[in-house]
């Protein structure tokens, strides 16, 4: 999921219930403003010539503050409008002030929280501002004549010029402040889901994974054995009548290759049910110090096998010794299958950095080439374990399999 370039975010309107619930309080706080307007007039005493009447009064006290209703909605035009409102109702002698100057304040906070268009927000609270204390000084400068001594004109500049500049910096920080709160949760839930999606495909390409290792186990274990118990029946067919030695020891093979079969089945289960151990767990015994057993069913299958290792063994990764071990097991379970050869050759090299395995047939190795599910199987393990693997036709006949798997770093050599 692509994140989102905060520089060009721009905060999403109000909600229905958010529009609601902004007339409501429109609404309430006009009334408490035409009320606090009565009250206002009837504890002063005020000459009738210095006010507006009392219609025109309520009318400017609504124009201040049923706008309200529209603040987050269209935050630009309610705060202009109110601000010229208030700098119009002064000049018209507005007797309320308490609630109408409120709503000025909530005005400009909600053209900073809401303001679509964040140039165009921070200028019109710039100018809205600049525009309140033009008719400060104004005002000042008018009323200076009545207001008294120096004592009294600079406690009345502190009050207008330094409480004032408070009142408005605090509406605007305070307006910046939420933007950018709802914008940083934005943000954390944009991350929130990515990271959601990237957990999601991760845990997708795991399971992807661990079915392609569990089919490579499965391929292994089965092809193998029964690709030798095959071979062997094949063999105590032809025997059953002119050799029963050679017949029941063809059986004894067969029984013994469907047992193994069916024990490594069996942990390949066990591992698949369990919820802390992966099959390599599970399954510990196939690795290279076993490649001999292979070797030994082959040569049991009728085949003239030839088995040696060069250099000296250095203890490997089990995973590792595993991957060599199915390695040489599907090349064999190819000849079985395909080759219809007589010798195969298996030789393990310890070589300086790497460890080499070839398994050659003087068969034909048609069908080993095909690029079965077996040589994918082959591919994926060399791939793991950083190797490499060559497989085709032998320069003097038959079918050769090499792979090469570099020591991890601390096997000592």
């Amino acid at each position: 999921m692509p994140s989102v370039n905060l520089d060009d975010w721009v905060r999403p309107g109000p909600t229905a219930a958010q529009r609601r619930t902004d007339v409501w309080i429109g609404l309430a706080v006009a009334a408490v403003a035409v009320a606090n307007l009565f009250i206002t007039r009837h504890v002063r005493t005020v000459d009738p010539a210095d006010v507006a009447p009392l219609p025109e009064q309520v009318a400017w006290v609504l124009a201040l503050t049923l706008p309200l209703t529209l603040r987050r909605a269209y935050p630009d035009v309610v705060a202009v409008f109110i601000g010229a409102a208030f700098i119009a109702g002064q000049v018209r002698g507005l007797q309320e002030q308490q609630v109408t100057i409120g709503a000025l304040f909530a005005a400009i906070y909600a053209l900073g929280a809401w303001g679509r268009n964040r140039d165009r927000a921070r200028v019109l609270r710039l100018v809205i501002i600049g525009a309140m204390f033009v008719w400060l000084v104004v005002g000042y400068l008018f009323l200076s004549d009545q207001i008294g001594g120096p004592a009294q004109k600079a406690s009345v500049a502190f009050n207008w010029f330094v409480v004032n500049s408070a009142f408005f910096a605090f509406g605007y920080l305070m307006g910046d402040a939420a933007w950018q709160h709802v914008r940083r949760s934005h943000d954390l839930e944009e991350q929130a889901a990515e990271l959601r999606a990237t957990q999601e495909l991760a845990a997708e390409r795991a399971v992807l994974g661990e079915r392609v290792r569990i089919a490579r186990e499965l391929h292994d274990v089965v092809a193998h054995h029964v690709s030798v118990m095959g071979i062997q029946a094949s063999a105590c067919r032809r025997a059953l009548d002119k050799d029963p030695a050679r017949a029941r020891t063809a059986l004894t093979a067969i029984e013994e290759g469907a047992r193994t079969a069916v024990d490594e089945l069996r942990r390949m289960l066990g591992a698949l049910r369990a919820t802390s151990a992966s099959t390599d767990d599970v399954v510990p015994n196939a690795g290279v110090d076993r490649l001999e057993e292979i070797t030994d069913r082959a040569r049991e299958a009728g085949l003239t096998v030839r088995y040696a290792v060069y250099g000296d063994p250095v203890p490997l990764p089990e995973s590792l010794s595993q991957a060599a071990y199915r390695i040489v097991q599907e090349a064999v379970t190819n000849t079985l299958k395909h080759a219809h050869a007589r010798v195969l050759d298996v030789r393990v090299r310890y070589l300086s950095g790497e460890l080499e395995l070839d398994v050659t047939d003087d068969g034909r190795g048609g069908s080993s080439s095909a690029g079965g599910m077996g040589l994918v199987g082959m591919r994926e393990r060399v791939a793991v374990h950083d190797g490499a693997l060559e497989h085709g036709p032998h320069p003097d006949g038959g079918y050769r399999v090499r792979a090469r798997f570099p020591y991890p770093a601390g096997v000592a050599r």
